[in-house]
């Protein structure tokens, strides 16, 4: 059977593989051949999943057919990836099928592995546990926090780097300990950290640390959880350093919140595109295949050290389309990309500090605005100012974004 052949095949869906091809739809010539293959048909504003644990949006608010996001002019083929050759230029789709490519951007995204935590398959979305990092049980998120009596004990885990949005898991803490509060409530929060630090960018890991003392939420840091037992309400956690390594502790708990690990998918931790640890193995700056010059990769899957965030996906394309198209006509491609990523730590309701850095932990704020203050006009940005940006502007391919400022002294 003949296979199949594209000049431009684009894997994944997800706030990557959209905003590259719609980037690319808008700089390449007209009649260039572009494919994105997504198996799925709806597309997640992730980093609102946050806002569905806080009982702030629902899910169908942050989703969106994917058919009506693919730019016009790309094909669209519904399956998924089993396989990568990129040695014959080759993706074999879950249908047998197969494709051929001239060039190829791999965006994947990520998978949640459920499995490296003891009996967290079997226990989510019952008993208490929950997880915004699961579509299918963020509401459930919002149902536990509700249900928090006073005295009750609820706890936040923080898995090994790296995974989606490091933010997230004590974006978690803070609003339920802030709900709380409005609530008249005394409750018993408690932030289990694999990481010896709170954030890993020290000038935001300082302010951090306050907010969590304000809240009176408990942390632990060193913490890594390897078992539930949702019938019985227990989490144990091993601790990775410090006094007492490589013991165990256990926990009872009234809520549990899990950021479960993360990894690549099969497809690709399997195949020639993937590093030891199974990344897809991409110079950091130009995001270019480090064995495979036709192979660009970008978003949660590449292994540019960046925190995974939608904001890294939003400078990362733009360098993606500009070096394929570079690639293309024979020129050298640039190093482009900082590493820049954003996350809007929402400290509580109506609070956010917004964290800009770039690699190496350096703070590059976009606003002329202190960054180490919780401000509302944040938390602004977080509940409106973001989704709009990435449903009307990101998506659609528009790249003519403010700066962010690399020139940033940060306070002796």
């Amino acid at each position: 059977m003949a296979k199949a052949h594209h000049q431009v095949v684009i894997v994944g869906a997800g706030a990557a593989g959209i905003t590259t091809a719609a980037s690319l739809r808008r700089r390449a010539p007209g009649n260039l051949d572009i494919a994105i293959v997504e198996p799925s048909e709806k597309h997640l504003y992730q980093p609102a999943l946050t806002l569905v644990g806080a009982g702030l949006m629902s899910l169908k608010q942050i989703e969106r057919r994917v058919d009506s996001l693919i730019p016009s002019g790309v094909k669209r083929i519904r399956a998924a990836v089993s396989a990568f050759a990129p040695e014959q230029n080759t993706v074999t789709l879950s249908n047998g099928e197969a494709l051929t490519y001239d060039w190829l951007i791999v965006c994947t995204g990520i998978q949640l592995d459920l499995d490296k935590v003891e009996g967290l398959a079997a226990a989510l979305g019952k008993n208490g546990v929950c997880s915004n990092y699961s579509p299918e049980h963020a509401a459930y998120t919002w149902r536990c926090v509700r249900d928090l009596k006073p005295g009750a004990k609820a706890l936040f885990t923080q898995p090994p780097l790296p995974f989606k949005c490091p933010g997230a898991p004590q974006k978690a803490a803070y609003l339920t300990a802030d709900h709380l509060r409005r609530r008249g409530i005394v409750g018993d929060v408690h932030y289990y950290v694999h990481a010896p630090v709170i954030f890993g960018v020290p000038f935001f890991a300082k302010e951090l640390l306050k907010v969590a003392a304000r809240h009176g939420i408990n942390t632990h840091f060193q913490h890594n959880l390897v078992a539930i037992d949702g019938a019985k309400k227990i989490a144990t956690f091993e601790v990775v350093g410090g006094e007492g390594q490589g013991q165990r502790v256990s926990a009872p708990f009234d809520m549990l919140h899990v950021s479960p690990p993360q990894r690549p998918l099969a497809c690709v931790r399997e195949s020639l595109l993937a590093n030891a640890a199974g990344w897809v193995d991409v110079n950091q700056n130009t995001l270019q295949h480090v064995r495979y010059p036709n192979v660009f990769s970008l978003g949660d899957v590449c292994s540019s050290p960046n925190s995974k965030t939608a904001a890294a996906v939003r400078k990362q394309a733009p360098v993606v389309v500009r070096n394929l198209l570079k690639a293309m006509a024979g020129a050298p491609v640039a190093p482009e990309y900082d590493g820049y990523a954003s996350c809007p730590l929402t400290t509580a309701y109506g609070k956010a500090i917004l964290a800009e850095f770039v690699f190496g932990g350096k703070v590059t704020p976009t606003l002329p605005l202190s960054p180490a203050r919780e401000r509302w006009v944040n938390w602004w940005i977080k509940l409106t100012g973001l989704p709009i940006l990435y449903w009307h502007y990101m998506l659609r391919g528009f790249e003519a974004f403010p700066r962010h400022n690399t020139a940033f002294k940060e306070p002796s």
